[in-house]
């Protein structure tokens, strides 16, 4: 993307599209699989703001896409070639189909008009999903890319939107990760090479603020 266009005019509300990355109740609520970083997502603030994103996103007429992460009970179909996947089929919670664990996590609030997108297998929200087909569909220029977490899932979020031709902005304090101090480390090192990094108080005056003619 050019380096001096206006952060406004990426954000135009027609041609951009929310996404929260596996703010699921078994991953950032209090009975999290992940405890470490389910206190990471709430102690620094980042829960907070990707439900005040998405409550901003529902006054302008933003789409928002959930992108959540689920198994099976019988684990067909899930990945195992990794050590990742298969310390998560040890964890106490599980991550299963229709249970508790993969609901939207308060204070985030779905929609009826918000798409929830489901992956039973791998570590992006978007390759192997139906989030980009959505994306193309929607008319979507623009992918705001939020949630949990910055080791992982939101990293390929971003590449993989990047490789489509998105251009992404990253509110950076609307993604955690752990160590606390891994997230800034990977959105100055990394993230920051591909994506417009910013805060939610800038999105929030951009969607909400008044809008310049063209």
């Amino acid at each position: 993307m050019p380096a001096n266009e206006r952060l406004g005019d990426l954000l135009d509300p027609m041609g951009t599209v929310l996404l929260t990355v596996e703010c699921q109740q078994g991953v950032v609520g209090p009975d999290s699989a992940l405890p470490e970083l389910a206190r990471e997502a709430r102690s620094s603030g980042a829960l907070h703001h990707v439900a005040r994103l998405v409550a901003a996103a529902h006054r302008t007429g933003v789409q928002v896409i959930h992108a959540i992460a689920e198994r099976r009970p019988d684990g067909r179909g899930a990945s195992r070639n990794a050590r990742l996947f298969r310390a998560t089929e040890r964890l106490p919670v599980r991550q299963l189909s229709g249970s508790t664990a993969v609901r939207v996590a308060p204070p985030i609030e779905v929609a009826e008009e918000d798409f929830v997108v489901r992956r039973l297998h791998g570590l992006s929200p978007m390759h192997g999903t139906d989030v980009d087909a959505l994306l193309r569909n929607l008319g979507c220029r623009t992918l705001v890319v939020t949630g949990v977490s910055a080791n992982v899932a939101i990293p390929n979020a971003v590449f993989d939107a990047v490789n489509l031709g998105y251009t992404v902005v990253v509110p950076a304090d609307a993604i955690a990760g752990v160590p606390a101090d891994y997230t800034p480390a990977i959105i100055r090192n990394t993230l920051a090479l591909v994506a417009r990094i910013t805060t939610t108080d800038e999105v929030l005056g951009c969607l909400e603020g008044p809008r310049r003619r063209p």
